[in-house]
């Protein structure tokens, strides 16, 4: 036997009893039968992303929200920031460039995080910043912005929205979308949310909703203006993603009945352990400030390739993990413990990291970064 374990950012493991609501007879999206699924997974998402304002569902990656984050409140030669900081800010900076939006960029070091005050600097300097493109937590590096300080500051200007990619970020944190005046915050289904790739969700502000009246980039299966009217009738623009939602409802339940709070609390337990597991090794993390509760990047030590680390892990111990992206591909290695996860995934992950490391021959005191963690657990 040789058992698997995916502790990858994303798609991370499904929980049995979201894979058995799947599971159940198709029913048709326009049927009755549909319309109090939809109803009570548009309600869920509310709670989950703390916002009084309609979370859309959209049947994409969560790729596919951060394209309707833009074209859908945009136009031709807007002047806008994006905060980049790692692939995925990177990617903000790429679709906004593919519909004609004028980008000015802080090029944030990887593993770090951005100084709220930069931001603030660059508005005043720029004038006329329409929005402020953001990851929650950038993947790629395991570092975390501060979105509560860059609401403030975008709140200040009435004519720039702030736009979060909370794809990583969702559950595994706090993000207060209202009172931290996020204006568009998209998530992911295949991360924090436990269930299989295929939804991204969209919420959006009455602030940002005023911008979509007058902009004019084309659009047509990304359509946020029509899959708003459509969600007052508890169906989505298009097919819904009928299995995956039911799933969503049932996901849903399981985070509220562990309790919003309990759910933060225990992944930023289950990070603090991995970190804590990872330094009695005798390893150093990537991220220099506001580390994931996500997921955790770990420098590979010197001499040691980071991608062998990712596959004598994965080929020899069965734990899928993930590698570096870019110019830190090799460099880095991330492990993550996002969603349905627990004490024992993170055990399982440095007891793998450790041995890993002996099987590569470099030199480890077998069972030191398992105790560190589990001193955390206790």
């Amino acid at each position: 036997m040789f058992k698997k374990y995916l502790l990858a950012p994303g798609p991370t493991p499904v929980p049995s009893e979201a894979l058995l609501a799947m599971a159940m007879p198709m029913i048709h999206h326009r049927a009755p039968d549909f319309i109090p699924v939809l109803d009570a997974a548009k309600n869920g998402l509310k709670r989950l992303f703390q916002t009084q304002n309609d979370v859309l569902i959209l049947c994409s990656t969560g790729t596919g929200g951060m394209v309707a984050s833009v074209n859908n409140f945009f136009n031709k030669n807007d002047k806008v920031l994006v905060i980049d900081g790692g692939k995925f800010g990177e990617r903000w900076s790429k679709i906004c460039k593919a519909y004609g939006l004028d980008v000015k960029e802080i090029k944030v070091n990887w593993g770090y995080s951005i100084k709220p005050e930069s931001v603030e600097e660059l508005l005043k300097k720029e004038g006329n910043i329409k929005g402020v493109f953001v990851q929650a937590t950038e993947t790629s590096t395991g570092v975390n912005h501060d979105i509560e300080a860059l609401g403030k500051i975008v709140a200040k200007y009435d004519d720039t929205i702030l736009i979060v990619d909370a794809i990583s970020a969702l559950v595994a944190h706090n993000i207060r979308t209202d009172d931290w005046g996020i204006d568009i915050m998209v998530g992911g289904s295949q991360k924090g949310l436990m269930l299989p790739p295929g939804l991204s969700f969209v919420s959006v502000s009455e602030k940002a909703w005023k911008k979509a009246e007058t902009s004019k980039l084309e659009h047509f299966y990304f359509n946020l203006k029509a899959e708003r009217k459509k969600l007052k009738e508890n169906q989505t623009n298009f097919t819904s993603a009928v299995s995956l939602i039911i799933g969503l409802n049932e996901v849903i339940k399981m985070l509220e009945k562990e309790g919003l709070a309990n759910v933060f609390a225990r992944h930023a337990r289950l990070a603090h352990a991995t970190r804590e597991g990872v330094k009695a090794i005798g390893l150093n993390m990537f991220a220099k400030e506001l580390p994931s509760n996500s997921v955790t990047a770990i420098e590979a030590p010197q001499g040691v390739d980071g991608q062998k680390i990712y596959k004598v892990l994965r080929e020899n111990y069965g734990v899928t993990a993930a590698g570096g992206q870019d110019h830190v591909k090799g460099k880095i290695f991330r492990i993550a413990h996002l969603g349905y996860a627990d004490r024992f995934d993170v055990i399982i992950a440095i007891s793998a990291l450790e041995m890993t490391l002996k099987t590569l021959a470099y030199p480890v005191n077998l069972g030191a970064g398992v105790a560190a963690c589990e001193q955390v657990l206790l």
